[in-house]
């Protein structure tokens, strides 16, 4: 072999070896996209995993006090309620299923009958008054076409109620917006300005949030 033979093959090989290289490092790079793409992935199907796991804790949790309330109730009407109670709990960071399940209880005086009346005009499984209603309806841009179509529907109800307990709890606390939700928010900040002091609040809501609280710990040994 000539020099310029030596030289042609030595350089061949160079070549050859460089564009071995760049693919090994081509496919390294692809692989290691791959793999966190599949990383990604999985992490997102475990956080789907473990919120189906969460959501499925949530309905038995709904349903058991169904089934002791209201037994006789329909099972796709407990689906709903037990599905939007879970959407609540989940959107509303200071709300979760035993609060509502406790504020629902007592609301529906221990019925959980979505058609509940109160004889001051409240409707529905969280006892939302017409004009609160129709008020939140527009927030949450559910179409308001009577009282009782949109508040004895139990999932808007839920929905809804959900919203007014959350934004009263965010401003009063817990016992507080307890408070608010039965006997409005100016009785509620007296009360709270003045340490929660005994006679401030009307004698219903003295009664009402005690009893809601209490509800709200039993539920949580469910």
């Amino acid at each position: 072999m000539t020099k310029k033979q030596m030289l042609y093959t030595l350089s061949a090989s160079a070549v050859l070896l460089t564009v071995l290289v760049a693919l090994q490092i081509g496919g390294q790079r692809a692989f290691a996209r791959e793999s966190v793409k599949l990383e990604k992935h999985i992490h997102a199907l475990s956080k789907v995993s473990i919120v189906d796991r969460v959501r499925a804790g949530h309905f038995k949790r709904v349903d058991r006090v169904i089934a002791r309330f209201n037994p006789g109730l329909d099972a796709e009407t407990r689906f709903a309620i037990a599905n939007e109670i879970s959407n609540a709990a989940m959107k509303y960071e200071n709300l979760d299923v035993d609060l509502i399940c406790a504020t629902i209880t007592h609301e529906s005086a221990f019925t959980w009958d979505p058609e509940i009346t109160s004889p001051k005009g409240a409707l529905g499984l969280m006892q939302v008054m017409p004009a609160t209603g129709q008020f939140l309806a527009a927030v949450e841009e559910v179409a308001w076409a009577s009282p009782e179509q949109v508040l004895y529907d139990p999932v808007l109800n839920i929905r809804l109620g959900s919203r007014y307990l959350s934004s009263l709890i965010e401003m009063y606390e817990i016992d507080g917006g307890l408070a608010a939700y039965n006997g409005g928010g100016k009785r509620a900040e007296m009360w709270l300005a003045q340490n929660r002091a005994h006679g401030v609040l009307y004698e219903e809501t003295q009664n009402y949030v005690p009893a809601v609280l209490s509800l709200y710990e039993e539920f949580q040994t469910f």
